[in-house]
């Protein structure tokens, strides 16, 4: 049953101008910018050759790459997951799935896991153009996964609190002000943080998705994302059984 909802909800997001002006656009600026990182390790590959311990092809491209596609995720992936539960809500579906004989947890799971492989097509992109750099040179297998499972676990958590917040709202457009509005609360926190001992640390996105950029694969990391998009997930499982309820 979780399948069909995956299906259902891939197949009204192929449909959707909005969704592929979004995947568009991510690709456009991601590969822009791999390019621009690309062009300028070829400007300086002699100079870098003279350093005792230079970066490599892939620490110079990559991780950048990485970085800026977690600030896009942060504000596109509101615009996906803005209509999962609002609009349903919205145009008056949402009575007919509450009383489908269906458990508030395939519905949730499975509108989660849609949007998640739909994003995963940007970083499938990603991989590939990750893996072009063989091309040319040694590519570091490495450093690739793990930026490569951190951009994958940061869009695993946007979307879960996306769905959240869509719970919450008939209006999609409130559902993706309220998503973007909590997602930034969560990576301006690292500003909160700058102090390694201070317990707001712990919380913040961004440390912990750096980690992954840097090429480190921890298990309080891993265990931060998981976390974190359970509790968004299971928020909003509570969240639709209340209206079911009330229906």
């Amino acid at each position: 049953m979780i399948w069909t909802i995956v299906t259902k909800e891939l197949r009204t997001l192929f449909a959707s101008p909005l969704a592929w002006v979004v995947l568009a656009f991510l690709q456009l600026i991601f590969g822009g910018i791999f390019l621009w990182r690309l062009n300028d390790f070829l400007k300086i590959q002699s100079q870098l050759s003279r350093m005792p311990n230079p970066p490599g092809l892939t620490e110079f491209v990559i991780p950048p790459v990485l970085s800026i596609a977690s600030i896009l995720l942060l504000m596109s992936v509101p615009l996906l997951t803005m209509r999962l539960v609002a609009e349903e809500r919205r145009n008056q579906t949402m009575t007919m799935l509450l009383s489908a004989p269906i458990s508030m947890t395939q519905i949730v799971l499975g509108k989660f896991f849609a949007t998640v492989m739909f994003l995963a097509i940007a970083g499938g992109l990603i991989l590939l153009m990750g893996l072009s750099l063989l091309l040319g040179g040694r590519l570091d297998f490495g450093l690739l996964a793990a930026n490569l499972l951190g951009l994958l676990l940061l869009t695993g958590s946007f979307a879960a609190i996306g769905l959240y917040v869509s719970c919450l709202t008939s209006h999609p457009v409130v559902a993706a002000i309220g998503a973007l509005a909590a997602l930034l609360g969560l990576w301006l926190i690292n500003i909160a943080a700058s102090d390694p001992d201070s317990p707001l640390h712990l919380l913040s996105l961004l440390k912990h998705f750096e980690n992954f950029v840097n090429g480190s694969i921890a298990v309080t990391d891993l265990i931060y994302f998981a976390l974190l998009t359970a509790t968004f997930l299971i928020l909003s499982i509570r969240r639709l059984d209340a209206d079911r309820l009330r229906a």
